[in-house]
């Protein structure tokens, strides 16, 4: 690999690392919540129904399926979501959001955005960030065909 292709790996690295740092400690400082749980919350939102499978959701979050179970029970004693028994397949579970869950969503989302704004989109122009969605998102994709990809070759 070229150094300047390398060079762009360890800034995707240290921006990502240093910029959810910053989202996290905002959000706990502020509003009282994880990064981790307003991602829940907010993958739960833009689902149908506002509710995913606990597979569907480990997949959309950026945590351990392990990490994921332990952070849906606290959220379940929190009241923010629920779990309840998929009338189609016994072996699936449901997380669903509650009211309490879309209040803290809704209280939370102005001073995630402003970070995001503020740590991140602040740095880029039109053509930059035009660009930058457009490479990330090739990568993204090519990562989840490939994913994809090993899931199937272990017959899941």
């Amino acid at each position: 690999m070229g150094d300047l292709r390398m060079a762009a790996w360890r800034a995707f690295l240290e921006a990502h690392a240093r910029v959810t740092t910053l989202l996290e400690e905002d959000l706990q400082r502020e509003r009282g919540l994880s990064l981790a749980w307003y991602d829940v919350l907010v993958q739960l939102e833009e689902a149908e129904g506002h509710r995913l499978r606990m597979t569907e959701l480990a997949r959309r979050v950026v945590i351990s399926k392990s990490g994921l179970t332990r952070l849906v029970d606290r959220m379940v004693e929190a009241g923010l979501v629920t779990r309840c028994l998929d009338d189609q397949d016994r072996r699936g579970r449901w997380v669903e959001m509650t009211p309490a869950g879309f209040e803290r969503l809704r209280d939370a989302a102005p001073r995630h955005l402003r970070g995001v704004r503020q740590y991140f989109t602040s740095e880029l122009d039109e053509q930059s960030a035009g660009v930058l969605a457009h490479v990330l998102g090739r990568i993204a994709a090519k990562a989840a065909a490939e994913l994809a990809a090993r899931e199937s070759r272990r017959g899941r």
